[in-house]
């Protein structure tokens, strides 16, 4: 009985091949069949038993090739003249040998596709017709390489026949490149190092970037777009045809995603398409991470993933201007907090959002939550984005501050009705900017009563701490009548305005009676001094005037100091 010598074989490293053509032979729009021209040996069968795989010829086997749970005892001749990696293992391994007789074996670890992939190598090599598709392809063409299948051994080897049906379905089919990118996934590292996820998103990026009725051979899918017009008008056929391939891309895991954007880029495709690309994948993402996918796999590994995700998505924004909407920014914005990303790309997005504020409207800033005890709308994420704006912006001298108020204003109008929203939430987004933002504080007093309505059980401590950005003489005088009989409002804030209306009254009314008294009895005095003539009752009444004019004031002025000592007591 013959014995047989293992050689164990560890992990093999990348070498880099020259790609070289070949010839397809048969086979569908979407399928190849293929058959060697020249076969050293031809197997009458190959058989399977449990997890061994035996080619039946002429001859006994003569080489066990072990890869993975599974082992196939083949032939050397076949398998060494396709395969320069087979070759050198079994006859620079002569030395290796006890005897004449042993029968040869090798462990294969780590090649690209596995078992399957491995059986369609082995029936290429015997001879047998082996079909590639878009499924199987990039596996069969890694496995190749790994083998060092190349027609330097044999014209019309797998890396040919391989390499040329592989450029085929990605010249001609938007679908099919796809499967291409999606079968490799599993065998990531050596699809990279081979070009074939680069390949693909240039083939991707040259579709996106031209009328999709340009490239006729993917009738599958030009036939769907078709219809997709026939059942759109006219403004939804014009969006599709600049948007048709975004919910493709979605489908990319995120380093693919990464190579289709940036090919897309070099294209030259418009910055506001891109971004909006982006931002259909970043939401079918986000979903993912608000559903949370740490029910199924590991906790740890889920963030780490979901961490250089959103870093990622980061750098790759296009950086004109208007191409990413502030709302989208907003969202990867909470994410990126959520998931403690990199402080520095952090302080990135908050400036490119702050840079769009005074261009945006309301609706840009709202952000849901998902927790039912959750504020409807994330402020915290705003209140972010305002601190950056006011620390770092404010001092612009080109920045509208004003319309940067008014804006905050109507998010805090908006917002104020959400009973869940915490007075500490409402309250840091009130005072989040400077007094100097706001003309006049109509705006922000509406926005303060309408949170104060929406929360009647407020404590009065609670209804202080909210109100106390409202100055009196920022508001309006139809606004300050409002107070004055807003029974919301916390009462030491409102007898505070009433106080204060008093004074402001009692000034109004010192000026106006000094002026009205002074002005009469200059008047009056011209008038005498042009007549020639003052006679002594004349100016006994003069008199009589000034001290009713200085007991006036003195009254005046007595009450004036009696409301001030009010207004500081209670204030005190």
């Amino acid at each position: 009985m013959k014995h047989a010598k293992a050689i164990m074989v560890g992990r093999r490293s990348f070498d880099r091949e020259n790609l070289s053509g070949g010839i397809l032979s048969g086979g569908k729009r979407n399928q190849c069949v293929i058959l060697p021209g020249n076969v050293s040996m031809v197997a009458d069968s190959f058989e399977r038993r449990n997890q061994n795989w035996i080619a039946r010829a002429n001859s006994a086997p003569d080489l066990i090739i072990q890869v993975g749970d599974s082992s196939f005892h083949l032939h050397k001749l076949p398998m060494v003249s396709r395969s320069e990696y087979l070759n050198r293992l079994v006859f620079h391994r002569n030395n290796n040998r006890e005897s004449a007789g042993d029968i040869l074996k090798i462990q294969i670890e780590n090649l690209p596709g596995g078992v399957k992939t491995f059986e369609l190598v082995v029936k290429f090599c015997y001879g047998w017709k082996i079909e590639i598709t878009a499924s199987n392809v990039a596996s069969l063409y890694c496995a190749a390489h790994f083998l060092e299948m190349s027609d330097d051994l044999e014209k019309g080897n797998l890396i040919s026949k391989t390499e040329t049906f592989m450029s085929f379905l990605m010249l001609s089919s938007w679908k099919d490149t796809f499967r291409i990118l999606k079968c490799s996934e599993p065998i990531s590292s050596w699809a990279k190092e081979l070009d074939i996820v680069k390949r693909c998103a240039e083939a991707i990026a040259w579709k996106a970037c031209i009328n999709p009725k340009a490239f006729s051979f993917d009738y599958e899918y030009a036939d769907f777009l078709n219809v997709r017009a026939r059942k759109t008008n006219t403004s939804e056929d014009e969006n599709r045809a600049d948007t048709w391939w975004f919910e493709d891309v979605a489908l990319l895991r995120i380093d693919h995603f990464i190579e289709v954007i940036q090919s897309i880029k070099r294209r030259g495709m418009r910055s506001d398409l891109v971004g909006s690309c982006i931002a259909h994948w970043t939401t079918k993402w986000l979903s993912q991470v608000t559903l949370g996918l740490e029910k199924v796999t590991p906790k740890h590994i889920t963030q780490q993933l979901h961490r250089v995700t959103a870093e990622c998505l980061i750098r790759i924004l296009p950086t004109e201007e208007n191409s990413v909407a502030c709302n989208f920014l907003l969202h990867l914005l909470k994410a990126g907090v959520m998931l403690k990303i990199n402080p520095e790309l952090l302080s990135v997005l908050e400036r490119r959002i702050a840079l769009m504020l005074e261009q945006c409207r309301v609706e840009d800033l709202l952000v849901k939550n998902q927790g039912d005890s959750d504020s409807m709308y994330d402020v915290a994420v705003v209140h972010r984005v305002l601190q950056f704006y006011a620390s770092h912006m404010f001092t612009d001298g080109a920045a509208k501050f004003h319309v940067v108020g008014r804006l905050v204003d109507g998010y805090l109008t908006k917002v104020a009705s959400d009973e869940n929203l915490t007075v500490e939430s409402f309250q840091s987004l009130v005072e989040v900017l400077p007094q100097d933002a706001r003309y006049y504080d109509d705006s922000i007093y509406r926005a303060i009563d309408t949170y104060l309505k929406a929360h009647p059980d407020l404590t009065e401590e609670e209804r202080t701490r909210v109100c106390r950005v409202l100055e009196y003489h920022r508001l309006s005088e139809e606004a300050r009548r409002h107070v004055m009989k807003n029974e919301r409002l916390p009462l030491k804030l409102t007898t505070r305005f009433v106080l204060l209306e008093q004074v402001s009254m009692t000034r109004s009314m010192t000026k106006t009676n000094y002026r009205r008294t002074s002005t009469q009895t200059i008047i009056r005095v011209s008038k005498d001094f042009e007549n020639g003539w003052l006679n002594t009752q004349e100016i006994q009444t003069m008199r009589k005037d000034m001290e009713m004019v200085k007991s006036q004031l003195k009254d005046l002025l007595a009450c004036k100091i009696k409301l001030q000592k009010q207004l500081k007591r209670f204030i005190g």
